[in-house]
C-alpha cells in the first residue's frame, strides 16, 4: 500500500468555479478514487487562494471586510465541487493561522540560508488611496503619441510599452488622483542560487511531463531571475516577519497552502497521519500536484525552491492539464459557453460531464474540448446506451422470474474472467492518467457483453417452455458482466457505482472486490440508473450562461460577416492592398503573447528574438524585424497580439514560430498591444 498526499491547483475566492476549472478537478478526484480502489491510501486536501489586492477591492466594492468575501466565496465553492462528486477530505484557506505560521517559517529559513535580498523598487502611489498602484490601475496621456486614457503599461493606440512612470498626466483608476512617484524597498527570492539544483530536480524521472521539462530548459538557458516576493500595504495577506507593512506576494503563500491544508486535517480528522511523514526531506511518502499549464512555472520553479531552501521535501510530481474549449473555441459569454459550475448543474446530471472529460483526458500536457453535440452522442451511446442497457436486459428476468437471485453456477466462466483479467490494464491506465485508455477498454468490453447478450437472446428463450435454466444463467451472466463494468467505472461515476452496489446488494465496491463472479447471490429490484442526455436541457443551460448584453453587442457583427460572404470580390487597385474575403480573414488566429524574454540576433540589424507565452505547454520562438525601433528591454515582460498559425519558418538564425503584429507610418513602428485585462493566450477577436 502507498502513502499519496494529491492536490488540486487552489481556485482564486473572487470568482465562481466555471467548466474550465473542474477538468482539473475532475481528473484529480478520477485519480484519487482510482488509486483508493487499488488499495492504496490516499489524501486529498485544497484550499481557497484567499490573498491579494484584487480580493481586497472586491471586498471594498461588495462592502464587506475581506474575511467575509473570502467566507462566502468558499461557500460556493465547496457546493460546486460537492455537486460535481469532487470529494476532497479537506478543503481549506489560505487565509489560516496554520498557513500564516508556515509561511513565515519558510521565509525565515530561507533568510537565514541567504536566500533572500532587499533592493528599492519605483512605483506610483495613489497618496488618496495610500497604496501603490499596478499598471492596471493607472490610466493617463500616452508619452509618445499624446493619446489620452492610456494604462500604464502600453498605449493602445499606438503600441508604445513603457513604464507606468512615464505615462503624461497620470491618474489612479481608484481615486481619481494624480499618483506620485515613490520608491519602496521590495523583498526578493534569489532563485538564481537553485538553477543548479532544479535543473536536476526538473529532468529526475516521472517528476514532470516532458514537454513541460523542455519548456524549463528555456527558462534556465536565459537565466533566472530573483523573484519579487513583496507588496506594500495595504494588502489582504500575511505580513513579512520583521517587515511592518510588507506583505507576503499572493504566490509565496498560495503552494504553502497544500500544506496548511494537510496539516489542518491532520488537527481535525486524522490525527493518526503525521505531518513530517510527508513533509520531511528524506520522506518516503507520495505528494503530487494537480494543475494547469498556465501555473507551471510557479509550481516547478519557485515553490521546489522555496522548499528546499527550507529544508523541505518537494513534491513526487506535477501532473499537468490543458485549457479547455467548448465547441472548438475559447468559452465565450455571448455564445453561452462560457458555464459555470453552478449553471450546469441545474440543468444535467454533472456525472455525464465526468464520463465525457474521463473519455478526452490523458497524461499529456493537451487541451480538451468540450463539444457539446459529441458531449450528448458520447453519453447516450457509452452510459445509456451500452452499460446500463446491460442491466436493464437482465435484471427485470432476475427479479420477476427467479426471485431476485443469480445462478447458483456461472455459466460462461472463461467470459466473466475475461471481464476480470481486463481489470489489470484499466487500473494501470488509471494510475498513469490515461483515462481515456480506460474508457476505450471499459466500452470495448461494454460491447463484448452487449454482444453475448444479443446472440443468447434472453428474450426470446423466456418464451421457449423448458429454457428457464438457460435465461437464468444467461441474465446471471449479464449482471456479473455488468457489476465489473460499474467497478471500472467507479473512479469516474461514483454516484452510478454507490447505486450499482445498492443494487447489487455489494459491501465492496473496490477493484480487489470484484475478483470472483457472483453465483446464487441475491439482489435488489432494479430501479432505473441513467437517463438520457436531453439536448434540449443542453441547449437550455447555454442559453443560461449566455450574457444577454455581449450577445446584442455581437449580433450585428454577424450579419455584417454574412454581407461580406455574399459581396463580389473587387480587384484591387494599383496602391491598395489585395482586398481578401472574410472567409479568409477568420482563418487567421490572433493570440495575446507575452514576451517571457527578448534578444539581439547576432549577424542581424533588424532582429530581434522573442521568447512568447501563448498560454501553451511550450512557449514560441518568433524573429521580428523591429530592432530599428526596440530594444530588448522595451519589450520583456509585456503584452503583444500575435498570428499563432503560420506555419513555422526556417531562417538562417533558427525556426520562427508565428509573426508579432506591429504597425507603421514610414516613420516607426508600433508593436500592437492587447486591451487591459488581457493575459497570454487569449484569443483576439
Amino acid at each position: 500500500m502507498r502513502n499519496i498526499l494529491v492536490t488540486n491547483a487552489l481556485p482564486y475566492a473572487n470568482g465562481p468555479i466555471h467548466m474550465g476549472h473542474l477538468l482539473g478537478y475532475i481528473q484529480a478526484d478520477i485519480w484519487v478514487r482510482a488509486m483508493r480502489a487499488m488499495g492504496h491510501d490516499v489524501t486529498y486536501v485544497c484550499a481557497d487562494d484567499a490573498h491579494g489586492t484584487a480580493i481586497m477591492l472586491r471586498a471594498e466594492a461588495n462592502g464587506i471586510s475581506p474575511e467575509d468575501q473570502i467566507a462566502n466565496v468558499q461557500k460556493e465553492h465547496i457546493r460546486d465541487f460537492d455537486g460535481f462528486g469532487v470529494h476532497f477530505d479537506h478543503y481549506d484557506s489560505t487565509n489560516s493561522d496554520e498557513n500564516k505560521a508556515r509561511s513565515s517559517e519558510i521565509y525565515i529559513k530561507n533568510r537565514e540560508a541567504g536566500n533572500i535580498a532587499i533592493r528599492p523598487v519605483n512605483q506610483l502611489f495613489d497618496p488618496e488611496k495610500g497604496m501603490f498602484l499596478s499598471d492596471r490601475f493607472i490610466k493617463g496621456t500616452c508619452p509618445k503619441c499624446k493619446s489620452e486614457d492610456q494604462y500604464g503599461d502600453a498605449c493602445e493606440v499606438c503600441g508604445t510599452t513603457y513604464n507606468a512612470t512615464e505615462l503624461l498626466n497620470p491618474k489612479s483608476t481608484l481615486s481619481g488622483a494624480t499618483p506620485v512617484e515613490k520608491s519602496s524597498d521590495h523583498y526578493f527570492f534569489k532563485l538564481p542560487n537553485f538553477s543548479e539544483y532544479l535543473q536536476k530536480w526538473t529532468r529526475d524521472q516521472g517528476r514532470l511531463p516532458v514537454s513541460i521539462a523542455n519548456k524549463l530548459d528555456e527558462w534556465f538557458e536565459a537565466g533566472l531571475s530573483d523573484w519579487d516576493i513583496s507588496r506594500d500595504a495595504p494588502y489582504f495577506g500575511f505580513e513579512i516577519p520583521d517587515a511592518p507593512n510588507k506583505y507576503f506576494y499572493v504566490w509565496v503563500d498560495a503552494p504553502i497552502g497544500y500544506m496548511s491544508s494537510f496539516e489542518n486535517y491532520i488537527k481535525t480528522k486524522r490525527p493518526d497521519l503525521s505531518f513530517d511523514d510527508f513533509w520531511k526531506k528524506d520522506s518516503d511518502k507520495e505528494v503530487y500536484h494537480f494543475i494547469g499549464k498556465d501555473i507551471v512555472y510557479f509550481h516547478a520553479l519557485f515553490w521546489p525552491a522555496m522548499l528546499e531552501g527550507a529544508n523541505y521535501r518537494t513534491p513526487s510530481g506535477l501532473f499537468v492539464n490543458g485549457f479547455l474549449t467548448v465547441n472548438g473555441q475559447k468559452m465565450s459569454k455571448s455564445r453561452g459557453t462560457f458555464i459555470k459550475a453552478e449553471t450546469y448543474l441545474e440543468h444535467l446530471n454533472p456525472e455525464y460531464l465526468r464520463y465525457y472529460f474521463a473519455s478526452k483526458l490523458s497524461d499529456k500536457v493537451e487541451d480538451s474540448d468540450l463539444n457539446l453535440d459529441d458531449f450528448v452522442q458520447k453519453v447516450n451511446s457509452d452510459l445509456v446506451g451500452k452499460v446500463v442497457n446491460i442491466a436493464s436486459r437482465c435484471a427485470k428476468f432476475i427479479n420477476t422470474k427467479f426471485d431476485n437471485k443469480l445462478s447458483v453456477t456461472c455459466a460462461e466462466p472463461e467470459l466473466v474472467q475475461s471481464f476480470i483479467d481486463a481489470g489489470d490494464s484499466i487500473a494501470k491506465a488509471y494510475e498513469a492518467r490515461e483515462f481515456s485508455a480506460a474508457i476505450r477498454e471499459i466500452m470495448a468490453l461494454a460491447d463484448k457483453a452487449n454482444q453475448y447478450i444479443d446472440e443468447k437472446k434472453p428474450w426470446a428463450l423466456a418464451k421457449v417452455e423448458g429454457e428457464e435454466q438457460q435465461v437464468h444463467d444467461v441474465c446471471s451472466v449479464g449482471i456479473n458482466l455488468f457489476r465489473q463494468l460499474a467497478v471500472y467505472l467507479a473512479p469516474v461515476l461514483p454516484t452510478l457505482a454507490a447505486q450499482v452496489q445498492e443494487f447489487l446488494k455489494l459491501d465492496c465496491f473496490d477493484f480487489a472486490s470484484a475478483q470472483t463472479a457472483l453465483v446464487d447471490h441475491e439482489i435488489a429490484l432494479f430501479q432505473p440508473l441513467m437517463q438520457r442526455v436531453d439536448p434540449k436541457a443542453v441547449a437550455a443551460m447555454v442559453d443560461a450562461s449566455k450574457d444577454s448584453l455581449a450577445a446584442a453587442t455581437e449580433a450585428p457583427k454577424v450579419e455584417k460577416k454574412k454581407e461580406k460572404k455574399a459581396s463580389t470580390k473587387p480587384e484591387p487597385k494599383v496602391g491598395e492592398a489585395e482586398i481578401i474575403g472574410i472567409e479568409d480573414f477568420m482563418k487567421v488566429d490572433l493570440r495575446v503573447a507575452e514576451v517571457l524574454e527578448a534578444a539581439t540576433v547576432e549577424g542581424s540589424d533588424k532582429l530581434l528574438q522573442l521568447t512568447l507565452n501563448v498560454g501553451e505547454a511550450e512557449p514560441r520562438n518568433v524573429f521580428s524585424g523591429i530592432r530599428e525601433f526596440y530594444q530588448p528591454e522595451d519589450l520583456k515582460g509585456k503584452l503583444v497580439v500575435m498570428v499563432a498559425n503560420l506555419a513555422p519558418r526556417k531562417m538562417r538564425f533558427g525556426i520562427s514560430n508565428g509573426m508579432v503584429l506591429a504597425a507603421g507610418n514610414g516613420e516607426g513602428v508600433w508593436v500592437i498591444s492587447p486591451e487591459s485585462g488581457a493575459k497570454a493566450g487569449d484569443k483576439v477577436s
